[in-house]
């Protein structure tokens, strides 16, 4: 028997405006999979960044806001707490998540937010013309740094699931890639755990992704997988750095302030 591809039912019939090779596509199927899945269709509310995936709400067949640069965790926190029965999704980049936004999404982390957090990160600023981003490698090339990039100048790459993982209030944190199927499938499995965190009143959820950029890296796409496992996995290593979720709090006490504990 033949396969056919079926369209998840939180996917509208639309065809996707991203590039050939482009990783949002892939992100977009396994986001509406783990929604069907999970039955949670009917009360899903995503946030659309600023960057490629900006028109996510013409894809998904749920409610999606569309956020200013960088402020979908802040955005996600008064929804999540205004409507505690929802399932919260920022979906970001690196330029949106990890430049103009870090302190958004840090703090979001730190004070457990009960949200969930898809990272995608491509190491470059993609729908502005492939400038230098904060997940840019080192010596890697963009329109901002013809000679790559210079850490003397321009700092180190950041590690956003390693620097949340350290968060107290981060239950959950991960990273995967789209550099195979095995990959993708892994992701998936991922994304579903995230989700479920956040059902099941856990707090802070936080997947990263490796997905690839041909355009901008002037990359085929079939180079482009090869780039994120030879390059991109070296810098960012794929696994979970942080899993809280079969953990419970030990004290439900009073904490004293310093003051107290004097008197």
């Amino acid at each position: 028997m033949k396969k056919v591809f079926e369209r998840p039912r939180s996917l509208k019939d639309a065809r996707f405006h991203y590039c050939p090779g482009c990783g949002h596509s892939i992100l977009h199927r396994i986001v509406a999979e783990c929604v069907d899945r999970l039955g949670i269709r009917e009360r899903t509310i995503a946030i659309a960044p600023v960057g490629c995936a900006v028109y996510a709400y013409d894809y998904f067949d749920f409610d999606v806001l569309e956020i200013p640069h960088g402020r979908p965790p802040a955005a996600a926190t008064g929804i999540k707490r205004s409507l505690p029965g929802s399932v919260v999704i920022s979906y970001q980049g690196d330029g949106d998540l990890a430049a103009i936004g870090t302190g958004e999404i840090i703090h979001a982390a730190n004070r457990g937010e009960n949200i969930t957090v898809f990272f995608v990160n491509n190491g470059i600023y993609g729908m502005t013309g492939g400038q230098m981003a904060p997940t840019t490698l080192a010596g890697q090339r963009t329109t901002t740094t013809q000679k790559g990039r210079d850490i003397a100048t321009a700092g180190h790459p950041l590690k956003m699931a390693e620097l949340l993982s350290g968060l107290e209030g981060t239950v959950f944190a991960a990273r995967s890639s789209l550099d195979s199927p095995k990959n993708v499938l892994a992701t998936e499995r991922l994304f579903e755990k995230a989700l479920r965190c956040q059902m099941e009143g856990k707090g802070f959820s936080f997947v990263e992704v490796l997905s690839q950029c041909p355009t901008d890296w002037k990359l085929s796409p079939e180079a482009s997988m090869e780039w994120i496992s030879t390059r991109m996995a070296e810098f960012f290593p794929l696994g979970i750095f942080k899993d809280k979720t079969a953990q419970k709090t030990a004290f439900s006490g009073e904490i004293k302030s310093p003051v107290q504990e004097a008197r």
